[in-house]
């Protein structure tokens, strides 16, 4: 007996050094190419941590917010924002938890972005801009828009998540798996699975981009970096996401928002086509518009595209 105990405890205390041995060698390596350098922006310094900025171009101030992901940053907008600049004043964040801004070991929430996109406009654009915001994050951005009527001119959501799975949902272990996602070792060594480069490579090729042809080494390099940043601390904001920490009901703020919305989904499938018009379900002021052949992250499949649409609201 005593002997299987110590057999037991040799083997756990050698998993965990090459747990450990594995997650160190991740965080040594994964920014030997330097694909997201701090060079040409700035930080804004929130109540929470470090954010990442870049201002470009002359004019009305626009506001790109890219998808709430670990493995996601302002790269997502590399594309298109070259493509605004001539006639407005472009600016683009890393999000709390995302690319070159700090990932702080908290809970993230809906109302912590809230905040932070609330503050990013009043101290550093000092005016309303118009925002286009990608995916899931858009939900934030429209709480934002309807606890201030005067924050926001206009946003422009592009493929945002369906209604249906933003309202919390009851888990009787979340404690227990939100403790597991963050543990030290293990908790590393899961997210390093979870965005491990082949994982993030089907990501981009199935889900981001509709010609998985398009997905580029220095695009998958740069989103493994981002993932990686900050010997992989996006884990915290993981565990907040798959914990359901950051899923929260908008129906209230749609229905009685005024800030307009435009909605620009990439259309795939009849769900895709029913989740953008239960937008319009909620206010029918909503306006929408479909992208055919597109991904999830069409700004940087298809830019031009994602301007002729606009064109059109």
């Amino acid at each position: 007996m005593k002997k299987n105990i110590k057999h037991f405890l040799c083997f756990t205390a050698v998993a965990a050094g090459t747990i450990h041995f594995i997650n160190r060698f991740i965080d040594n390596t994964v920014e030997m190419k330097h694909m997201l350098n701090t060079d040409h922006g700035e930080f804004y310094t929130a109540k929470t941590g470090k954010i990442y900025y870049q201002k470009h171009g002359k004019g009305s101030p626009i506001l790109l917010i890219h998808d709430l992901s670990p493995i996601a940053s302002s790269y997502e907008w590399c594309r298109f924002a070259k493509k605004l600049e001539k006639q407005h004043t472009v600016y683009t964040i890393d999000l709390l938890g995302c690319g070159r801004s700090e990932k702080p070991y908290l809970t993230y929430t809906n109302y912590l972005y809230v905040q932070l996109i609330t503050d990013f406009i009043h101290d550093i654009i000092g005016e309303s801009p118009d925002i286009i915001v990608s995916h899931n994050s858009a939900s934030f951005v429209i709480q934002a828009a309807g606890m201030d009527s005067n924050l926001i001119k206009s946003i422009t959501a592009i493929n945002p998540v369906s209604l249906e799975t933003l309202p919390v949902k009851s888990d009787p272990f979340i404690k227990i798996k939100k403790i597991l996602l963050e543990f030290p070792v293990i908790g590393t060594f899961l997210y390093n699975i979870e965005t491990i480069e082949s994982n993030i490579e089907k990501t981009l090729r199935r889900t981001y981009f509709h010609n998985p042809q398009l997905v580029s080494t220095k695009m998958l390099d740069t989103y493994y970096e981002s993932s990686h940043k900050e010997s992989s601390h996006g884990k915290y904001l993981m565990s907040s996401l798959k914990c359901g920490f950051l899923d929260h009901a908008i129906e209230y703020s749609l229905k009685n928002m005024e800030t307009p919305l435009y909605i620009i989904g990439s259309i795939e499938h009849s769900s895709d086509i029913r989740t953008m018009e239960s937008y319009r379900k909620v206010n029918s002021k909503i306006k929408v518009a479909y992208l055919p052949n597109a991904g999830a992250i069409p700004q940087l499949e298809m830019p031009e595209k994602i301007l002729e649409l606009m064109q059109t609201f």
